[in-house]
């Protein structure tokens, strides 16, 4: 009896490799190897078997642990014929190998009922609006029912007939040896349909595009990148399925003051010279207006002041955040002749005196050099 090979060599994937290099790996196989492409090659048709008994265990992560840590012993004895894949469910793999049915054969999919794609958009929001909450409307293109045809295809007054190949099932069954399975019908393109007289509108395809007034709902606290999803939002089903679902990423707009972190708004205030030695007030601007603050004589430029409770409100309403207040003491860079002279004045005023962190900093500079 021939030994089985390894499973990461049958898909020829390294064993550090991930779940969608896996999907992927097989869909190649699949696509290469796949019975219907290979008429009358036992060789081709037991290599996708090999193929497929990889994928259902490697695939599978609780399998693929097990795989890794026993091999082929974890799944029967002797390294015979696997027990897992005798009872292998196809189910599993049956989404995936009906798309490969449509890129071999160059087919639609077949009539069960689908879910509608999902769309993704981006919503740009200002700081404000990302910081108290807002609703935003937003303009979403997406296909819609045909209104010519009602969304049947067909154009007005006419018939839409079952297709008589497939009797209306969309997919034709076929097995080969021990696989059974089915593809789109050839003859309907799989809609179990056949539509003599296409809708002007649509040409046949029952949907039209069309640009509908969304409601977005921005909760207070919403972050830049954050996604909103709106259940149902997204394309229409097809076959009576589900539609898809909104996603909506939300793109914060700088602000020309504030900025972000975490739940903390952060924001800088210019003071002059004066005003840091002798102190002063100082209207600040907060998400809910300008407050009054006060500024102690003698404040360093890079002092930061905490305005409790003015920042941002944590998502979910658990509290508030804080405003910090970064303080720039401004040095004008041209001065007149008087000014100069007052200045000189106050300089020689303090003399030799030395401020404390100027004198911290000359003490630990002698400490490098002696």
């Amino acid at each position: 009896m021939a030994q089985k090979r390894d499973y990461y060599d049958v898909l020829g994937v390294a064993r550090s490799a991930s779940q969608d290099e896996i999907k992927t790996a097989y869909r190649n196989l699949a696509k290469q190897l796949h019975p219907d492409k290979n008429p009358d090659d036992p060789e081709a048709e037991e290599r996708f078997k090999e193929a497929t008994e990889a994928y259902n265990v490697l695939y599978d992560v609780e399998k693929r642990k097990r795989y890794d840590r026993f091999g082929h012993a974890g799944f029967g004895s002797g390294g015979g014929s696997d027990p897992g894949f005798e009872r292998m469910d196809f189910r599993s793999v049956g989404d995936m190998l009906e798309g490969l049915m449509g890129e071999v054969f160059g087919q639609g999919a077949t009539r069960r009922a689908r879910q509608g794609h999902d769309l993704e958009v981006e919503l740009a929001v200002s700081f404000e609006e990302a910081a108290l909450g807002a609703e935003k409307t937003l303009s979403v293109e997406r296909l819609r029912d045909c209104t010519t045809c009602e969304g049947t295809g067909a154009a007005p007054g006419t018939r839409v007939e079952r297709c008589a190949a497939c009797a209306g099932t969309g997919e034709i069954r076929f097995q080969r040896g021990f696989f059974s399975a089915s593809r789109p019908c050839s003859s309907c393109g799989g809609t179990g349909k056949k539509i003599e007289s296409p809708c002007p509108t649509c040409k046949g395809r029952t949907a039209v595009p069309a640009s509908e007034e969304v409601l977005v709902r921005i909760p207070p606290g919403v972050e830049h990148g954050a996604v909103r999803s709106l259940r149902g939002g997204g394309e229409r089903g097809r076959n009576g399925g589900p539609p898809g679902d909104l996603h909506v990423r939300i793109v914060v707009k700088e602000h020309p003051l504030f900025s972000r972190e975490g739940a903390d708004v952060k924001v800088t205030v210019p003071i002059s010279f004066p005003e840091a030695v002798l102190g002063t007030q100082c209207d600040v601007p907060t998400l809910e207006g300008k407050v009054k603050m006060k500024i102690p004589p003698g404040t360093q430029s890079g002092k930061v002041f905490r305005l409790r409770g003015k920042g941002i409100e944590v998502l979910g309403g658990a509290g508030k955040g804080d405003q910090l207040v970064t303080i720039l003491v401004e040095v004008p860079q041209e001065i007149t002749k008087k000014q100069r002279k007052l200045i000189e004045e106050l300089a020689a005023e303090f003399g030799e005196e030395v401020h404390p962190q100027q004198k911290s900093f000359f003490e630990k500079l002698r400490g490098l050099f002696e």
